[in-house]
């Protein structure tokens, strides 16, 4: 038996909770009871065997039992879902769970929506139903092949690779099942059992049986969610969330990574943000996901949709995985950089994504082949972290003085911080402290805006009328944009905006060699062999970023007596730097 579906905290997703063991799922029957047999093919097209529903009416139809039919439901289903969905129970269950949050659904409609989810998730013939609509997909993928029977297993690890089927009906069949189990974090049996402590002791919600609401039990899993991120940022130290709650918390939302519907509190809050920016887009791989943060400084953009936006980011910092597309993109990438040698934790030093961009951009600065859509994902995201300082837990947590004393009210399109980094130029009577400019010194190298200026959102707007006038003979993302408009710094067609952004940012890269790309490209072997700089994405106390400059100018203009060991190029770039 595959060892891999005992490790994540999602396993047994479809286990029997023993919280509701009070509650009559099956009414008076037993699971083996025969009227359990009755046609499922009302529940789903690829199901065989439906089963009874605790509060519902007995089926009047050969055909199986429908959720059309009784009355409980009968008024909110006329009133909210379209017609040609009636024959379907769980196209009926979609219309009813995602409803907006203003609209109510009757108290008997609400109790057997949730007794017919809890049933279909407990009753063992689910995974029968699943071993024939999946049955190819189960064959190509080895762990789920190896799953023990009649346990749930096989279900929760078809969740876990849902990502790799292909086959269509297998795919339909399981996206339905997600999207009952995350509509309701008490469905998923292993995270309540590992988060139920927190929960009470964060006072996220209620876990008794009485709480059946779809946006009730997104509410949870969000406040878990910002609970964790405030820990990370050292915000609340009264109730730190234990080690196996925070690896079912990223879980849950990797899991979750593919389709926003499943990130149930952030599909409530930005549904209609949804139509707004992204109405066009298609659910699925993250599309949703990455439209919606390509607008989250839109004007337009609800408060609520760009908070939610904002905690998945944050979570997406802590581990990379919780970005469906970044992780995919980059998996083969990550691989052959050996980027990912510890995978067992969610949260160790390799999931964070400020690891994962300096691996792999030290892998693109060295010469080694990263994939182009790896690349891309990896511009979004040091775009990302240019524009929004919350981002970075290491600089809510140690620029928390100097934004709410100076930067406060910037907080949108990268301008808080560029507000700290004129604090570290030493712009204003204050200045950040040395832990804050550190902080600043390896954001800036994660994000990387040396090597393409489009990531600094801030400096591209206010540089775009020079770059278009004395720049224009340059492609547009080359790294030799920054030289240009270092060279036209304090001529006629410099603008005062650019002029600061540009300072404020060359200050930092004039701090460490290696975020001049050129300089990086030309000097590297140079630098490892006469200054004994390591890696693109390491330091060393010997040898400082700051220092390494110095070493290769002294080494570049000794006589020939002296013994001058720098190769011609890099001279002349030296030469050329210090002009």
């Amino acid at each position: 038996m595959a060892a891999y579906s005992r490790s994540p905290p999602l396993a047994l997703l479809f286990c029997f909770l023993c919280l509701w063991s009070s509650v009559s799922v099956f009414g008076q029957k037993s699971a083996n009871d025969p009227a359990l047999q009755a046609d499922v093919r009302a529940v789903d097209p690829l199901s065989k065997n439906a089963p009874v529903v605790a509060g519902a009416s007995q089926p009047r139809r050969a055909s199986g039992w429908k959720l059309a039919e009784e009355e409980a439901c009968r008024e909110d289903l006329t009133r909210l879902c379209p017609k040609q969905t009636w024959t379907n129970n769980l196209a009926v269950l979609e219309c009813l769970q995602d409803r907006r949050e203003e609209i109510e659904l009757a108290p008997d409609c609400n109790h057997l929506l949730w007794n017919y989810k809890l049933n279909l998730t407990t009753d063992p013939k689910f995974e029968s139903v699943a071993t024939e609509v999946c049955r190819s997909t189960i064959a190509e993928i080895k762990e789920c092949n190896e799953e023990e029977r009649g346990r749930g297993y096989l279900v929760s690890c078809l969740v876990d690779h849902r990502g790799n089927i292909s086959e269509y009906q297998c795919n339909q069949y399981i996206t339905k099942i997600t999207s009952i189990i995350f509509s309701d974090y008490r469905l998923i049996c292993g995270f309540m059992d590992k988060c139920r402590e927190d929960i009470n002791n964060l006072r996220c919600g209620s876990i008794n049986i009485g709480q059946k609401d779809a946006h009730s039990q997104g509410e949870v899993i969000a406040c878990l969610e910002k609970a964790l991120v405030r820990q990370a940022e050292q915000q609340d130290r009264v109730h730190p969330i234990r080690e196996e709650c925070q690896k079912a918390i990223l879980r849950v939302a990797e899991l979750s990574s593919d389709d926003f519907h499943l990130d149930r509190h952030l599909y409530f809050a930005c549904r209609d943000d949804r139509e707004r920016f992204c109405q066009s887009v298609q659910a699925g791989e993250g599309k949703v996901y990455k439209c919606l943060f390509n607008h989250k400084f839109e004007e337009a953009m609800s408060e609520k949709c760009r908070d939610a936006l904002t905690t998945r980011q944050k979570l997406i910092s802590q581990d990379y995985r919780v970005s469906y597309s970044l992780a995919k993109a980059c998996k083969l990438d990550l691989r052959k950089q050996r980027c990912s040698l510890d995978t067992s934790l969610p949260r160790a030093r390799e999931a964070r994504l400020s690891y994962l961009l300096l691996c792999l951009e030290a892998a693109v600065h060295r010469g080694r082949p990263v994939s182009g859509e790896c690349q891309g994902e990896m511009l979004d995201f040091r775009r990302m972290l240019m524009e929004d300082f919350s981002l970075s837990p290491e600089i809510v947590l140690h620029c928390r003085s100097e934004i709410e004393a100076q930067c406060s009210g910037l907080h949108r399109k990268g301008r808080t911080l560029h507000c700290l980094m004129r604090l570290g130029r030493g712009d204003r009577n204050s200045a950040v402290d040395n832990i804050c400019q550190s902080a600043l010194q390896t954001l800036i190298q994660s994000a990387d805006p040396g090597a393409d200026y489009r990531i600094d959102r801030a400096l591209n707007e206010a540089c775009e009328s020079v770059i278009q006038t004395a720049c224009k003979h340059i492609r547009s993302g080359d790294p030799m944009i920054l030289s240009c408009l270092m060279e036209h710094l304090y001529t006629e067609k410099m603008v005062e905006d650019c002029e600061h952004r540009l300072l404020e940012l060359q200050y930092f890269i004039s701090r460490d060699w290696k975020l001049d790309p050129t300089l990086y490209r030309k000097c590297q072997g140079d630098a490892a062999r006469l200054c004994h700089t390591h890696g693109w994405n390491e330091t060393s106390e010997l040898m400082p970023p700051g220092a390494v400059f110095s070493c290769l100018y002294r080494h570049a203009y000794r006589t020939e007596e002296q013994g001058r060991r720098v190769n011609p190029d890099e001279q002349k770039f030296g030469g050329n730097l210090m002009k």
